[in-house]
């Protein structure tokens, strides 16, 4: 049997997909591990990892909502496209060179379904080990504020060595 000459991807010369940058929780371990993964394989869109929530993911993505990022996987593509949940996860797919095939796959009716499945679980696991976060101890979401349990909500800008130091942001 004879393989049928491969395709050229639907619509790349209209709007082409040149980049994508991947917002993660970097206080996911299963986010920390997959970003990772996903910088160790070999790319034919590059992937840049910015932490969701992150003052960069403002200023990169300024009219997303970014507390909806920490929540859910959030790609964008260079060009505006946003990529969430488990159309995410096939587009990061579809960058790497070992598993545009298995995106291809994941983007049929099907395959969508099983991805949607996967990223299910993903996120109740990952919303069982936040549950450990909290159990009691201080919990950092990165951008200077921390929740003690004793003391509540606190805010520690990150150094001021260079002598720019940031106003307090909202929580």
């Amino acid at each position: 049997m004879n393989a049928a000459p491969a395709g050229r991807d639907r619509d790349a010369e209209r709007v082409p997909v040149l980049g994508l940058t991947v917002l993660y929780d970097a206080h996911c371990p299963l986010c920390a591990f997959l970003k990772k993964w996903l910088a160790g394989q070999a790319q034919l869109v590059p992937l840049r990892f910015v932490p969701a929530g992150s003052e960069e993911a403002a200023r990169r993505c300024p009219r997303l909502d970014h507390r909806a990022t920490l929540d859910e996987i959030t790609v964008v593509g260079d060009a505006g496209q946003v990529y969430q949940g488990a159309a995410a996860w096939v587009v990061v797919l579809w960058a790497l060179r070992q598993y545009r095939p298995l995106a291809h796959r994941l983007s049929t009716p099907t395959g969508a379904r099983l991805a949607r499945g996967a990223t299910l679980a993903a996120a109740k696991w990952r919303e069982a080990q936040s549950s450990r976060r909290w159990g009691g101890g201080v919990y950092g979401r990165g951008d200077g504020w921390r929740y003690d349990p004793a003391a509540g909500w606190i805010f520690e800008p990150p150094g001021c060595d260079s002598g720019g130091c940031r106003t307090v942001p909202s929580r």
